[in-house]
């Protein structure tokens, strides 16, 4: 599929409950036979861990090796060790596998759509430094006059949300 894929983005502050909704998202559309992928900014400083495992490939990674990676059973972990990487270099990358839908976790201030993940209310601020919020998801109440076009629900509502969110990429309305 590569290119007609839909791309949505899944931000909020630290454990403001990203990954969560990621993997029950995730769940929820490979019920629907929505094939996905996720791009997760590690945004903690430093490097992320190795997902490399094996002995030889962390050798030859260790060397020098720009990528190194172990294939089996069908699962592939690969590492890859450059300056810098754009988030539209990943989603180039990811494009091989042609997905119907790519998440990314994180990266707020890309251009793509948003769901918002807010469990503070200190953290309301971030709505207004954000671009093209589709829905925001909260454990706290919103302030719906300082915010009357965005779609709010509750982290209680799940069923109400990812109704909403299915409809959005599954039938694209």
């Amino acid at each position: 599929m590569g290119q007609s894929r839909f791309i949505l983005q899944v931000v909020g502050y630290q454990d403001s409950g990203k990954t969560t909704l990621v993997e029950k998202l995730i769940g929820r559309l490979k019920e629907q036979g929505v094939s996905t992928a996720v791009i997760k900014h590690h945004g903690h400083g430093g490097s992320p861990d190795s997902e490399i495992t094996a002995k030889d490939s962390l050798r030859h990674f260790n060397a020098g090796a720009i990528a190194a990676g172990v294939a089996g059973a069908g699962v592939l972990r690969l590492s890859v060790n450059v300056a810098e990487w754009s988030l539209e270099k990943l989603i180039q990358l990811y494009d091989f596998f042609a997905v119907d839908l790519l998440l990314i976790e994180g990266y707020k201030q890309e251009d793509y759509p948003k769901i918002v993940c807010i469990r503070h209310e200190e953290e309301l601020h971030l709505l207004t430094k954000l671009t093209r919020v589709l829905c925001v998801i909260t454990h706290v109440p919103i302030p719906q006059e300082h915010f009357p076009n965005l779609r709010c629900f509750q982290v209680e509502e799940e069923q109400r949300y990812m109704d909403y969110l299915l409809n959005k990429v599954v039938r694209k309305e």
